[in-house]
């Protein structure tokens, strides 16, 4: 009886190890934090924030973790893994989740990120920090939009300034 426990946790195991495996191939962006210092309550409100940013927010055994990032060649450190660690995974856009971890660490003091990857380019603890105060992607694009037009604008309102200009000059010689 207790062989056949052993057996199924095993296979549970080696499933969530393919599951977190899948996981980490589809991310564009993931980061780990320590999440200790916060309530189930509070987890729960950034996992959903996280959802709806388009990202996933997990614990696991650290353990199992290292397994599916070296089955990705994502090689980790047991020193980076220990503690408390959540992983965030961005599937869509990939800084939207990381912003919403930096803001819940500004309101709650965790959690604290510890390093990340960038597709498969390593982040050390900084470089996600720095990350997540970029800009989203929305407003990146608002600014370039704007960057575009408003040369236009200035030739728009160049050329309008010279019609005037001749209107005005040709009302006066009509006046005249």
């Amino acid at each position: 009886m207790k062989k056949q426990k052993t057996v199924k946790a095993k296979d549970i195991k080696i499933e969530k190890v393919k599951q977190l495996t899948e996981k980490i191939s589809r991310a564009k962006t993931m980061a780990f934090a320590a999440y200790f210092g916060l309530s189930v309550n509070q987890l729960n409100q950034i996992r959903q924030k996280v959802k709806e940013a388009g990202g996933e927010l997990i614990v696991t055994k650290n353990t199992l973790l290292s397994r599916a990032l070296n089955q990705n060649r994502l090689p980790v450190t047991v020193n980076q893994l220990a503690g408390a660690t959540a992983t965030l995974f961005s599937y869509e856009d990939e800084i939207a989740p990381l912003k919403i971890i930096a803001e819940s660490n500004k309101l709650h003091g965790a959690p604290n990120f510890k390093f990340g990857f960038f597709g498969k380019n390593f982040l050390d603890q900084l470089a996600v920090e720095d990350l997540a105060k970029i800009p989203s992607k929305n407003t990146l694009q608002a600014n370039l939009v704007g960057s575009l037009s408003s040369p236009i604008y200035g030739i728009v309102s160049v050329l309008q300034a010279n019609i005037r200009n001749l209107v005005s000059i040709l009302d006066q010689a009509a006046k005249s």
